[in-house]
């Protein structure tokens, strides 16, 4: 049996990774896909993440750029402004609550990390900025890896695979070994879906998620009302709550840890089903 790591070292506090956990999404952009706008004060940031920590999340992901398809790259500044505000007040109101910031800008995560963010959470894996991957090692924050085939504004302009589970594997191997050089210990692979894939690549992807085991790191999946979900079943984001559980199982049977959410709730629910499942013999 592979191992994966069960824990991860954030500023010496450690999230356990023996059982699969939730890491509960906060964009603080305009147009995100399902929730751009949503919380637009800091009362109501700071009221999703109260209620997202209280249905059980135990990581807040803090965005503030959309990574949807086309989204373009926004400057340092518009990016700090967005997320350095929020995560020093989560971190103030929520001293227990452990906060990834998402963002692929060296200077962004540095700032989050120095105000409050224990994990930096890159879609682009160093790609957009070469400073991340050694600002990731003098910070010694967690990193969460992920494959993005292209970049946001063209990755969704028909992506070609020859086999797209193995070339996503190779992906990985290599860049783990360039941040294992850099002396970086906690690393989390995140295939990327939606990211540079049609969603028969994103199914390959799902259904294969255990070959990931072999990096020896914890694996992350996020597909929280993704369209991989709301085209195959002709819906709308806003409709794909039931399609997303489903696929949060399977993610689970593969072999996959984190789960990052938009809802935390039925994601636990799904969690606790897996375990009870776990459990018989």
């Amino acid at each position: 049996m592979l191992f994966q790591h069960n824990t991860i070292n954030c500023k010496g506090k450690l999230i356990s990774l023996e059982h699969p956990i939730v890491m509960g999404i906060l964009n603080v952009t305009p147009d995100s896909f399902y929730d751009g706008g949503k919380h637009k004060s800091f009362d109501l940031q700071l009221a999703q993440v109260e209620k997202m920590l209280q249905e059980g999340a135990t990581i807040i992901d803090i965005g503030g750029m959309s990574s949807r398809p086309g989204a373009e790259v926004i400057d340092e500044m518009t990016e700090l402004e967005r997320v350095v505000p929020i995560v020093e007040k989560v971190a103030r109101t929520f001293p227990n609550a452990f906060i990834s910031i998402d963002t692929v800008q060296s200077k962004v995560a540095k700032a989050a990390v120095d105000s409050g963010a224990h994990i930096i959470n890159d879609i682009s894996a160093g790609s957009i900025d070469n400073r991340m991957y050694e600002t990731v090692a003098k910070l010694a924050a967690p990193y969460i890896l992920m494959h993005m085939k292209g970049k946001p504004q063209g990755m969704q302009h028909h992506p070609v695979y020859e086999n797209v589970t193995l070339e996503v594997l190779d992906f990985f191997i290599n860049e783990v070994g360039k941040l294992r050089e850099l002396g970086v210990k906690d690393i989390v692979v995140d295939p990327g879906f939606g990211f540079g894939k049609t969603v028969d690549h994103n199914y390959q992807l799902l259904k294969q998620i255990h070959v990931f085991r072999i990096l020896e790191t914890p694996i992350l999946v996020g597909i929280s009302r993704k369209s991989m979900i709301y085209k195959t079943l002709n819906i709308k984001s806003s409709d794909a709550l039931n399609g997303t559980t489903a696929l949060h199982m399977t993610a689970l049977q593969e072999g996959a840890k984190i789960l990052r959410v938009h809802d935390v709730k039925e994601a636990m629910e799904c969690i606790h089903l897996f375990r009870k499942l776990e459990e018989i013999e």
